[in-house]
């Protein structure tokens, strides 16, 4: 399997969209970075916040979701990193909050982030990291899609959402091998199983 060369987390720059459900890929990236002990920065020619750990680039587009393109393409392009070496992380609306899924490539679910990275690379072979944030209606809320995602999780809702954060972050050592496999393994099974046989 390709190692991940560059991984780019979604969301919104700036305060007012900091702690919403569709940035809870800018979450994962500012822990992935901390965990790596880099620092992202502000780099104008990749239109984003930006880190390097060892073989790996960190990114955080900063072109509000809907031109996250512009910031995958800029730096894929400069380094010649593949569409099969970036992983996106984001939030996924088709999964309950603290549900996990990793694949590579598929549809784009009418998420507007991973709609330009497609448009832009001219590729939807990337891997995607989904972080389930739920959907309105099977929360029982009556908001449209697009102000849900616009506001931060509810309290009952959180806790799940940086559980699957942190495990996903323990499974980085996988995901930055390359061996995607094992890490769909440990991420995708039910979190009540992983304290089986523990006791």
């Amino acid at each position: 399997m390709t190692a991940p060369r560059l991984i780019v987390g979604l969301g919104n720059p700036g305060a007012d969209y900091a702690d919403t459900r569709h940035n809870v890929g800018f979450w994962y990236v500012d822990r992935l970075a901390a965990q790596l002990k880099t620092a992202l920065a502000p780099q104008a020619k990749f239109f984003g916040l930006a880190a390097r750990a060892g073989e790996h680039w960190l990114l955080q587009p900063t072109t509000f979701m809907n031109r996250s393109g512009q910031a995958v393409a800029a730096l894929a392009n400069f380094y010649k990193i593949s569409p099969a070496e970036i992983l996106v992380i984001h939030d996924e609306l088709d999964l309950p909050p603290g549900g996990i899924r990793l694949k590579q490539g598929g549809g784009n679910g009418g998420h507007n982030g991973l709609k330009d990275i497609q448009a832009k690379l001219g590729s939807a072979d990337f891997w995607r990291l989904r972080l389930g944030i739920g959907h309105p209606r099977t929360l029982n809320l009556a908001q449209q899609v697009v102000d849900f995602v616009l506001h931060p999780p509810r309290k009952d809702e959180l806790p799940a959402i940086e559980q699957a954060i942190e495990r996903s972050l323990q499974a980085w050592p996988l995901i930055a091998a390359g061996n995607y496999p094992a890490a769909q393994q440990q991420l995708h099974k039910p979190v009540q199983e992983e304290g089986k046989g523990k006791s």
